[in-house]
């Protein structure tokens, strides 16, 4: 994975991975603002020539250190990151259930947005 760069577009909503010059996965996430501010992964992909590399994995693990060095939680609606953090509650402390219910709220008011 040390040939891997991940990049956080946060005006676009993605955590990118590149290979090189090559977006081989990235994370759409949005910023939920209220009623705390937090990372909302909504989706996890990974360019089929990449699956399995750990790639998936390294990514759900920068947006957790991302939110940590910024002091907010993330709130997971993305199955794949929901079992990530599942299997790394060291590096992924749960988000309040009432916090991931506003992400879901937040989501379905903006319907047009993943």
């Amino acid at each position: 994975m040390s040939d891997i760069e991940i990049r956080d577009d946060r005006a676009g909503g993605r955590l990118e991975a590149f290979a090189g010059d090559e977006l081989v996965g990235h994370i759409e996430y949005f910023v939920l603002e209220a009623p705390a501010r937090a990372l909302v992964p909504v989706h996890t992909i990974v360019e089929p020539a990449h699956e399995g590399k750990g790639i998936a994995g390294s990514l759900a693990r920068e947006l957790y250190g991302i939110a940590a060095r910024e002091g907010i939680v993330v709130a997971p609606l993305c199955p794949y990151v929901v079992k990530w953090a599942a299997r790394h509650p060291e590096d992924a402390p749960a988000a309040d259930p009432a916090l991931v219910r506003a992400a879901k709220d937040w989501l379905i008011a903006h319907p047009g947005r993943f």
